[in-house]
């Protein structure tokens, strides 16, 4: 294996301070380099694990666009889907077969990942001549472990029934030990979740060097496991009832997933987060927060810069980032048309109901048969005219009308004459959500959605960049963008941060060990306290606010968390879709969803007014099933191998 003929077209990416592979490509012919050329250069070694790091998916434009688009957060423009990166509007339609491409492309791209780190562990080796000791080959050769887990584990939360190597290949082996079958679901959580451990206890907690950001550390190995855990500990894979999985086996015979139900597997997501926990706490982690003069937490400059500080900028709530990401296209898709994005890429009205009103009660409780929803009228929510009087809220936000200073003590966040729908929500609203008439600072001016509005549906012309459901996306999207003159800040692409840790123990510990209300409440009530609004319980708050009523017994606190998870996390990596699919609640994924009426022209919310913008409309009409709850094996995967089993139900 040493004298292996291999071609170098690993991608190199900003994680290491490294040379470029320019120089010795010159002089190799053909770009083919021999394991021992690599592998006893400084360079061309950090160049091969920085190109297994590149595997780690984008957390913006790529894999909202392949993945976080099937769930009922994000609403990009129907029209989009002329585009062929924009393929998920057919699959949300339901035209999604194993015979469709995914542009995720996990299955092809993260084997090679996998095969490249195998390699690595086998050929790295110490060049104290080159200043590469073997304390730094440990910790290297900890990261490609680190890696090799983390798209497994991808991998198997994607499809649920993977093959699986724990060791290199050696591909002059017989066909039958190359083309393997799957695994079962259970084996590989169980070996993944003892790699991660013990790779968490080689690796730092963090790193002092700047140019290493992004690598791995012990907290981001912590955060994978206990996400997984969560996971594998939900209803989908822990006592799924259904027929189908109970008759789903692999090519020796063997059930892929177990359909009895074990609560252990709850118990270990709960030690799981525990050790997250402690690990990332011990070592200085923290959920971000930015306060206001008289010392209380300021929720909207909190909530807003927690998606842009970076980890050296104060940013101790990020838990596992990639620093290289395309935020670039994320931002022009949701910037408004008239002011020179291409602002079609909006949310449902569905995200828009889920926040919670300024006094911590839920706005919205269901929705009734034909759409119609269930109003909570203890929230004090409304849909019915427009206000009167600003709203007015101590903060140094300045994003929600035109006199907002960072000076000011109090500010406003929402004009007077703003439709009620959108008058005193919690702060994590006007942070995610840019609703008609919002005050947008970078064009000086409120946007306007109407139909044939500045930032509306033109009457002629191009029909894709305009608000398909009445919203644009606001979260993520750095205030300071401004498309007119291509000035795009900087933020990092952020897959795990610490409130998701969170909220994870308080759900493991819920489902685990309900009596512990006051455990469970203490992580439910961080999130909620930097976020400002009310916390559970009796009497004073720590922001000073009367806590509510905390849920009644198990179903209610349930409830009160998967509530919390949907709003905190809101239009972030991955994070929802996986809880839909968990929870095996799919059926929130099919049928009608709703916005603003896109074609209105005028300031009304009269449902009798056929021009009146301010009023529900069916967008989109969604037409996931069962079967989406994995995704299929594409059908050449199954062409080519035929010791592999289609995921049920496909």
């Amino acid at each position: 294996m040493k004298h292996t003929i291999v071609r170098y077209t690993l991608a190199i990416i900003g994680l290491f301070s490294v040379t470029s592979c320019t120089d010795y490509l010159d002089n190799a012919p053909d770009d083919i380099l021999t394991l021992d050329m690599v592998f006893n250069s400084k360079n061309r070694t950090e160049e091969w694990l920085a190109g297994i790091y590149d595997g780690i998916p984008d957390p913006y434009t790529p894999m909202m666009r392949n993945y976080d688009a099937y769930a009922d957060d994000f609403s990009p423009s129907q029209d989009w889907r002329a585009f062929s990166d924009w393929d998920c509007i057919d699959k949300i339609l339901g035209n999604w077969t194993p015979q469709s491409e995914w542009k995720g492309n996990f299955w092809s791209d993260f084997p090679v990942r996998i095969r490249e780190a195998y390699i690595f562990l086998d050929n790295v080796k110490a060049l104290p001549e080159q200043e590469v000791y073997q304390a730094d080959v440990d910790n290297m050769k900890a990261e490609a472990r680190f890696l090799i887990a983390y798209y497994y584990y991808l991998l198997v939360n994607t499809y649920g029934a993977i093959p699986f190597q724990t060791s290199l290949v050696d591909m002059n082996d017989p066909i039958d030990k190359i083309l393997i079958g799957q695994t079962p679901y259970d084996q590989i959580i169980d070996w993944l979740d003892k790699e991660f451990k013990a790779v968490s206890e080689l690796l730092p907690p963090s790193y002092t060097e700047e140019r290493k950001y992004g690598r791995a550390t012990s907290v981001m190995a912590l955060a994978i496991r206990a996400r997984m855990l969560l996971f594998a500990a939900s209803p989908l894979v822990n006592g799924n009832d259904d027929p189908d999985y109970a008759a789903y086996t692999n090519n020796k015979g063997e059930a892929i997933f177990n359909s009895t139900y074990d609560p252990k597997k709850w118990e270990r997501a709960v030690n799981a987060c525990k050790d997250l926990l402690t690990e990332a706490e011990g070592n200085g982690y923290a959920l971000y927060k930015e306060y206001n003069g008289d010392g209380s937490i300021d929720p909207f400059m909190s909530y807003s810069n927690m998606c842009y500080k970076e980890f050296n900028q104060g940013n101790k709530e990020i838990l596992f980032a990639r620093p290289d990401v395309s935020y670039d296209l994320y931002s022009q898709h949701s910037v408004p048309r008239g002011s020179r994005g291409q602002g079609g890429l909006g949310v449902t009205q569905e995200l828009v109901d889920a926040f919670f009103m300024s006094n911590g009660l839920p706005a919205i409780t269901g929705y009734e048969p034909n759409g119609e929803p269930i109003i909570n009228k203890a929230s004090g929510y409304n849909e019915s005219g427009f206000s009167t009087q600003p709203d007015v809220r101590k903060t140094k936000w300045i994003e929600g009308d035109k006199d907002a200073k960072e000076s000011n003590t109090e500010n406003t966040i929402a004009p007077a004459g703003t439709f009620n729908m959108y008058v005193n929500r919690e702060p994590r609203f006007y942070v995610s959500v840019l609703y008609n008439g919002a005050w947008y600072r970078q064009s000086s001016r409120y946007v306007d959605f109407y139909y044939e509005g500045e930032d509306g549906r033109p009457a002629s012309g191009s029909l894709w960049d305009a608000p398909q459901t009445g919203y644009l996306l606001r979260k993520r999207v750095h205030p300071e963008t401004n498309i007119l003159n291509y000035s795009i800040p900087y933020r990092p692409g952020i897959i795990c941060r610490l409130a998701e840790a969170y909220l994870n123990y308080a759900e493991a510990l819920n489902e685990w060990a309900p009596e512990q209300t006051d455990e469970i409440l203490k992580y439910v009530n961080l999130v909620r306290e930097r976020a400002g609004i009310p916390q559970y319980g009796t009497g004073k708050d720590s922001n000073g606010l009367d806590k509510i009523p905390a849920p009644a017994d198990q179903t209610a606190m349930r409830e009160a968390i998967r509530r919390e998870r949907r709003v905190e996390f809101n239009c972030e990596y991955a994070i929802r879709f996986d809880d839909i699919r968990r929870w095996k609640q799919i059926d929130i994924l099919r049928g009608d969803f709703y916005g603003m009426n896109k074609f209105g022209t005028e300031k009304s919310c009269d449902k009798n007014n056929e021009n009146a913008y301010f009023k529900r409309r069916v967008e989109i009409t969604r037409a996931f099933s069962e079967k989406n709850y994995w995704f299929p094996i594409h059908q050449n995967q199954l062409d080519k191998n035929p010791n592999l089993r289609q995921l049920p139900k496909w």
